[in-house]
């Protein structure tokens, strides 16, 4: 994108923070969100980035998400907790869920969260890193029990599943810890909204049109009548996604995708976790040495392309952090106006410019 298409981190973070601030979020929730989003914006994750926001507000404005909500604890153990995010925005109540999660991991060397109902999680990868960044590997599986019903499953032609995503991390000694983050669908509904403002087609294998035949069209998917999303890898994708229903969704109480389930009229986003702390199984410099080697043994594949490279999980993220802070976060003409559209009750409008 030229230039004039990108817009600095920190003008935009003030910015996606003032939005919040100016729906009704208090100060503490609206650097929380605003953060969020433009964090995955600046990995490359734009599909759960500022487009985002007019959403956010449309479903604010609607009761569907409940400004300045925090978690509630419904049971807990010494090795577990499981928290109702009460409908609350899921920025807010993944860092309160993990925070508690991670002290119990400390103390007890792992520890089981189940979060229900809260609101949309965004970038799943963000919580593997928050328990990353205090020394635990983890893993998560998350489930849409509202009205994020999208996939297909394998063989069907219909929409049954959620995007059901799972991320994990590890923790490194350099500093630069493994993410793994990915949807169990093909693609993201959100990179199909990035894609139609971009006026682009889709890949090919992602998704269906209303009739089970395979799709391009960002349009045509969203219909009507609209098509589904695939899972990835077939039956394998699908078999994943259906346990994301039933560790997320059936596990905490949270419910899985279901028309006739009681949330189904708002996007609510359930989540287990499991965080591990390495110095109570192998010791942490043993855990980190082998972490190290492993990456190292990987990494050295003879490339399958001339010039190639061979990247773990976490590195383009990573890569693409370091260039957008440098360059600006690059939004299309589509999403600036839907974005100004939404905000333009509150007062507020996109900053421009990039950093120097």
């Amino acid at each position: 994108m030229p230039p004039d298409d990108r817009i600095a981190a920190e003008p935009l973070r003030a910015f996606t923070a003032a939005v919040f601030r100016a729906a009704g979020s208090d100060e503490a929730e609206a650097q929380l969100v605003g953060d969020h989003l433009v964090d995955a914006n600046l990995v490359g994750h734009d599909s759960h980035g500022v487009i985002r926001a007019a959403k956010y507000l449309e479903w604010h404005a609607k009761g569907q998400v409940i400004a300045n909500q925090h978690v509630d604890v419904v049971r807990e153990s010494p090795c577990h907790v499981l928290v109702d995010g009460q409908f609350g925005y899921g920025q807010v109540i993944g860092r309160e869920a993990l925070d508690l999660a991670i002290a119990k991991a400390w103390q007890s060397g792992v520890c089981v969260l189940g979060i229900r109902n809260a609101g949309h999680l965004g970038r799943i990868g963000a919580w593997a890193e928050q328990a990353a960044e205090a020394g635990l590997a983890s893993i998560h599986f998350v489930n849409t029990s509202g009205f994020g019903i999208l996939v297909a499953p394998h063989g069907g032609t219909d929409r049954r599943l959620s995007a059901n995503p799972i991320a994990a991390g590890a923790p490194a000694a350099d500093g630069a810890p493994m993410i793994l983050d990915m949807s169990t669908s093909a693609i993201a509904e959100g990179k199909i909204q990035v894609a139609r403002n971009q006026g682009k087609q889709l890949p090919e294998g992602c998704t269906i049109d209303a009739d089970g035949m395979p799709n391009r069209d960002p349009e045509r998917f969203y219909g009507p009548p609209p098509g589904a999303l695939l899972p990835i890898a077939g039956h394998k994708g699908s078999g994943l996604s259906v346990f994301c229903e039933i560790l997320a969704g059936a596990l905490t109480g949270g419910l899985t995708t279901n028309p006739a389930n009681e949330t189904a009229g708002r996007l609510v986003n359930n989540m287990t976790s499991i965080l591990f702390d390495p110095a109570a199984f192998c010791g942490v410099d043993e855990f980190n040495a082998e972490v190290m080697r492993m990456a190292q043994w990987v990494k050295a594949s003879p490339p399958a392309t001339p010039g190639g490279e061979i990247l773990l999980p976490g590195e383009i993220e990573r890569r693409t952090r370091a260039a957008r802070e440098r360059d600006g976060v690059p939004l299309d003409a589509v999403t600036r106006r839907q974005i100004n559209d939404s905000v333009r009750p509150l007062g507020l409008e996109l900053p421009t410019g990039v950093a120097a």
